[in-house]
């Protein structure tokens, strides 16, 4: 019964937030006291699980978001992502801009961690948004969300990929391999089928895309005019920080965590490589610099209203990613993976195709019940692990195939769609239609490829 209520509870969570209009928060706190409950998790357990449910997703990425938030607000006071647009623009074209963001997310940013990444590509993807068209925001969002996932199951070092890996004892070269074209193709290949539906009316930016700019500052808001791009009052024009520089406190923490990651994987991490490159450490160095230069070239009052603008910002995001982790660990509690470990075991010596689409079923209905990818990713290799020895099948196959279906539309259920929402600026609906979307369309175009390398691996 808890597949049941898991369903339930998710259904819950739309139909509150969507229909009846109640705020995210109080939807999720209902659904996840009502699966806790239901599923007989019992009274005490389901308020520990929630608790600490929150408290885990604070622990993990509570300092991953405030400082990435505030690096954001600080660099938007000093107009570094309109400097950025301009030349992306210049260099590439509007048209080009959400394959290229999609490309490099896919490919250069899986070491970093999916909470960071979105933190530090949303202010560019809203910045260049009205430069792409009446749908810019839609497609740059999607760009964004497929970007990221498709690396991280795929591109080593994402987390998810390298867990998948080691899990069925597939040699991490053998999954570069792989991986370093899966991803990047199914990315490229979501990106663009998202465009088509954008064009044929799968997108209104009057119910879709939210009101206000969570990377405005206080004049903005006073004056009408947050989240108005490169067109912002006169109080918002580019102080004089040459773009190379103003771009040292993202680009900085970007090497020291990708740093940590490569020595890491290449086995010569030690403990003051490791503190270099943790994210938390990175992104408080990216933080200093913003300010400082925030500090030097604008002022201090200028660099209060940003920093104003980005605790603000930082508390709602916080709040709805905790709860997020909440509803996720009552999931957890309700044994939801015990249910699916005996359906892999039933078809050992099954077909090569029934294998692979058991493989990324397993995956994607862990994925949707739990709402994490790294979650679904870990758990569905682990259930699987055991019987690939009974099944003539590639591991690497397999490993892809999960790694497919852990993608599989990401949800309500999960932290990173309420991050994302916030920091993207869209409504719950546009993320619904954007995020959910192109996580579902990348977890299908990537299946065809999984199953011909099965076939030929």
């Amino acid at each position: 019964m808890e597949v049941v209520h898991t369903a339930i509870a998710i259904v819950l969570v739309v139909g509150l937030i969507i229909w009846v209009k109640v705020d995210p928060v109080i939807s999720l706190v209902i659904a996840s006291l009502y699966l806790g409950l239901a599923a007989g998790v019992g009274l005490a357990d389901t308020i520990t699980a929630i608790t600490e449910g929150f408290g885990s997703i604070m622990a993990e990425v509570g300092l991953l978001i405030g400082f990435g938030v505030l690096i954001g607000a600080l660099l938007h006071s000093l107009g570094t992502f309109r400097k950025l647009v301009g030349v992306l623009l210049r260099a590439l074209g509007a048209k080009r801009l959400p394959y290229a963001l999609t490309a490099a997310l896919s490919t250069v940013f899986p070491s970093i961690y999916v909470d960071v990444q979105v933190v530090l590509a949303a202010p560019i993807a809203r910045s260049s948004a009205p430069h792409v068209g009446p749908r810019g925001l839609a497609h740059l969002a999607g760009a964004v969300g497929t970007g990221i996932f498709a690396g991280y199951v795929f591109v080593v070092p994402g987390l998810a990929a390298v867990s998948i890996a080691g899990l069925l004892d597939v040699p991490l070269g053998t999954w570069m391999l792989y991986g370093i074209v899966l991803g990047p193709l199914t990315a490229l290949v979501t990106t663009f089928v998202f465009g088509l539906m954008l064009r044929a009316g799968w997108w209104n930016p009057e119910t879709d895309e939210a009101e206000d700019d969570p990377l405005a500052t206080a004049s903005d808001l006073e004056a009408g005019t947050a989240g108005t791009g490169p067109d912002e009052d006169d109080n918002l024009s580019d102080v004089d920080v040459p773009l190379p520089v103003s771009l040292l406190p993202i680009l900085v923490p970007l090497l020291m965590i990708a740093f940590g990651a490569v020595a890491d994987v290449a086995g010569f991490s030690n403990s003051v490589i490791a503190f270099v490159g943790d994210a938390n450490v990175a992104l408080f160095v990216g933080l200093l610099g913003a300010y400082a230069l925030a500090r030097g070239a604008s002022g201090l009052e200028r660099t209060e209203k940003a920093l104003k603008t980005g605790f603000h910002t930082t508390g709602e995001i916080l709040l709805i990613t905790g709860i997020g982790g909440s509803l996720g660990a009552v999931i957890e509690a309700t044994g939801l993976d015990g249910t699916l470990a005996g359906l892999f075991s039933a078809s050992e010596g099954a077909a090569v195709v029934t294998s692979i689409l058991l493989a990324w079923v397993i995956a994607a209905v862990l994925h949707l019940a739990i709402g994490s990818v790294s979650v679904a990713a870990i758990t569905a290799a682990g259930i699987i692990a055991p019987a690939l020895g009974s099944i003539d099948v590639a591991p690497i196959a397999v490993g892809l195939a999960i790694a497919s279906g852990s993608m599989f539309s990401l949800t309500v259920n999960s932290n990173f769609f309420w991050m994302f929402k916030s920091l993207m600026g869209v409504t719950t609906k546009g993320a619904l239609k954007s995020m959910t979307t192109v996580t579902a369309i990348a977890s299908l175009v990537s299946l065809p490829p999984v199953l011909l390398i099965a076939l030929v691996a």
